[in-house]
């Protein structure tokens, strides 16, 4: 993988970050990593915010524009809205409810049979990160205290999800009933209210 891919793999799920974080990440001077950055934003898939500090010059962040979002969008997102229109043209929201409800169903079905030999919801969950990642949600596991979040720094059916949002209630009560016997399912961040990724909290029963 390029550098400048490596960069962009690497804000999309931390959010922004410092050129020098991105140099002891990666392994390079600083100054390589600016001018791969100037490269990026100069092609408009980055820009920077200066924060101040207490002490010394502001410190410079760099962040994906909307462009540099788009970069990971799903190379399918024409298709499934045109795919969606013309359900919604021939069958009406019914036909949409419907085959937002099959598709529902495979993947419930799908998830429990990756669950047939985990205990325990943080191994489930360790599992559902595996699975989502593997489809391309860009997904992690993190912990607060007793409280579970699943991150997903991308989501591959977003140009769908925009258009239809059944799809995302469908994402949620997905999650709620894979794991309803275990624990409480929330959803703290939201791509398509404008926040750069998703998140779910699991709160144990």
């Amino acid at each position: 993988m390029k550098t400048i891919d490596i960069i962009l793999q690497r804000i999309k799920r931390d959010g922004a970050v410092t050129a020098k974080v991105l140099a002891d990440d990666l392994g390079m001077t600083t100054m390589g990593i600016r001018q791969h950055l100037q490269s990026l934003e100069d092609s408009g898939l980055v820009e920077f915010s200066d924060i101040r500090v207490k002490v010394g010059r502001p410190t410079r962040h760099w962040s994906l524009t909307t462009e540099g979002h788009n970069h990971f969008a799903d190379r399918h997102g024409d298709l499934s809205i045109t795919l969606i229109e013309s359900v919604e043209e021939l069958f009406g929201q019914e036909g949409i409810e419907k085959v937002v409800s099959r598709r529902e169903e495979i993947t419930l079905n799908l998830y429990q049979s990756e669950f047939h030999d985990c205990t325990g919801l943080e191994e489930k969950l360790n599992r559902l990160v595996f699975l989502r990642e593997r489809e391309g949600y860009m997904a992690e596991l993190n912990r607060e205290g007793d409280t579970y979040i699943l991150v997903e720094n991308h989501c591959p059916i977003c140009h769908a999800a925009k258009r239809c949002e059944t799809l995302c209630h469908s994402e949620l009560r997905l999650f709620q009933r894979l794991l309803e016997n275990e624990c409480r399912v929330e959803r703290d961040e939201h791509i398509i209210k404008g926040q750069r990724r998703c998140t779910y909290r699991f709160v144990p029963h």
